[in-house]
């Protein structure tokens, strides 16, 4: 469920909870208003006397007596209780203005303002509960009925009424407000504290602490934003320490060529190695290594930003991958092995960096001549797959170890370290190779043959998109 419909979710709660707490609580509250105004102050006007009563069966414990606190309420001087005797005065339940009646929970009349005789005298179940109940305890001790003919004795009914009923809706909006307000903190803590956890691991991240990742729970808006981050930080992580071992290994590969020129120039300057061109040819050997890393590692940095060169044009595929070979024959005699081409077409144009794409055929056969032992053989394959070419250089050497094959392609990496380093080798062919393939739009990828052997394959598109046409220079 996406973020937005889950919010949408929750408003629609918060605002049904508040208008079904709202609509309960009025409703429970102005009802008991009503009750309480038409049987308490409104008909009878004997909010005081129910009062009265209730203190009065909490001391006694009965209704015994009763007559006494009707009397001194002043409302029930015109009637007679079990044991009380004839109403008098002019209160108005003398008057005749108000007539009312107490009974106790088994329906026996034991109060009535007008009558004179109660002896036996019982009201139904049905009719009395329809009347004001009074409490003890949250207990129903008796029912105060108003009669027949009641009238109101207050002189502005309907202000009053009023007032109540503003009384009970207030009440009920502060109640749902706060139902409301409770629920919209419990939900938004929970909306909040995945937000909470991304900003603080972002604070973290922005000081430097590039360890920092977010649980991913669900599948909305926030856990994409949140294996966003996650991404970016192992991205940032991962660059990081690729710069740290880049640095070193600069140093490294810098380091030895150097020494190699200093120990040679400190020979000669104490006189141990004469001024010959002899003394002087490993100091050159040392000074082209040195040339050809910082070319490389300028090379890399320009692929990195995307500022290398290219020059796309019209090229035969077949002949190019013909040219390169060529170029290695004399080396490829000499250790008496077998360069074997192969190609679905005589002729392939595609549009193409030739100078680049010669780079990465120099490199892989190099590399292939380098790890295949003497009779060996080495393959190149092109053919056509869907919508690009797909060249392969295989050859028959003991292969790339299992556990160097995701590192074939990281700068500075060596299957066999000291050998490449007497060959002269930079350890950055193949970045450099993998680099310029994703600057045509393909891919280069190293793999064990089933047969024995490395193989590697370039991929390059039947043609370039019209993008990354605009992004290079174009020569016809």
């Amino acid at each position: 469920m996406s973020l937005r419909m889950r919010l949408f979710i929750v408003f629609l709660l918060i605002i049904f909870v508040t208008l079904a707490t709202l609509s309960v609580f009025i409703r429970q509250n102005t009802q008991r208003e009503i009750r309480n105004y038409v049987f308490r102050g409104g008909l009878i006007g004997a909010d005081d006397l129910v009062n009265s009563l209730e203190q009065y069966f909490l001391d006694t414990g009965s209704w015994n007596n009763v007559q006494s606190v009707v009397i001194a309420s002043g409302m029930g001087q015109g009637g007679k209780g079990r044991q009380g005797g004839p109403a008098q005065g002019n209160s108005p339940a003398a008057s005749g203005m108000m007539h009312f009646r107490l009974v106790d929970t088994s329906g026996q009349v034991v109060y009535d303002s007008q009558a004179t005789d109660l002896d036996n005298q019982t009201i139904r179940r049905s009719e009395y509960e329809q009347g004001f109940p009074l409490e003890n305890n949250n207990e129903i001790i008796g029912y105060l009925l108003p009669g027949n003919g009641a009238s109101f004795s207050s002189t502005n009914f309907e202000s009053e009424l009023v007032a109540r009923l503003n009384r009970a809706t207030l009440n009920a909006a502060l109640i749902s407000g706060g139902v409301a307000i409770l629920l919209a903190v419990v939900l938004g803590y929970t909306f909040l504290k995945p937000i909470q956890a991304l900003t603080t691991a972002a604070n973290k991240l922005g000081t430097g602490d590039l360890s920092q990742r977010v649980p991913m729970q669900g599948k909305d808006e926030l856990a994409l934003l949140a294996k966003s981050f996650n991404q970016m930080a192992s991205m940032l992580e991962n660059s990081e320490t690729a710069r740290r071992e880049m640095t070193a290994d600069i140093a490294h590969e810098l380091r030895t060529p150097l020494a190699v020129q200093r120990a040679n120039l400190e020979a000669i300057q104490d006189g141990v190695y004469p001024l010959e061109i002899e003394t002087l040819s490993p100091i050159i050997e040392q000074n082209h290594h040195l040339t050809r890393l910082v070319d490389d590692l300028r090379t890399l940095a320009l692929a990195d930003s995307g500022e290398l060169e290219m020059h796309f044009r019209r090229t035969d595929v077949v002949a190019l991958i013909q040219s390169a070979i060529r170029r290695f024959e004399p080396q490829a005699v000499s250790k008496n092995i077998q360069l074997l081409f192969k190609s679905e077409e005589d002729t392939f144009y595609l549009r193409l960096d030739p100078d680049r794409i010669f780079q990465i055929f120099n490199n892989l056969l190099q590399n292939a001549l380098r790890h295949t032992p003497p009779n060996g053989q080495i393959f190149i394959f092109l053919k056509q797959n869907n919508q690009q070419i797909a060249i392969s250089v295989r050859d028959t050497g003991s292969g790339i170890p299992q556990e160097s094959l995701p590192y074939i392609f990281k700068r500075f990496y060596r299957v066999e370290k000291s050998r490449s380093r007497t060959e002269g080798g930079t350890g950055l062919g193949l970045a450099i190779a993998a680099k310029i393939a994703e600057s045509h739009q393909g891919t280069l990828t190293g793999e064990n043959h089933p047969e024995g052997g490395a193989v590697f394959t370039l991929l390059l598109p039947l043609s370039l998109p019209s993008e990354a046409l605009d992004q290079v220079s174009d020569e016809n």
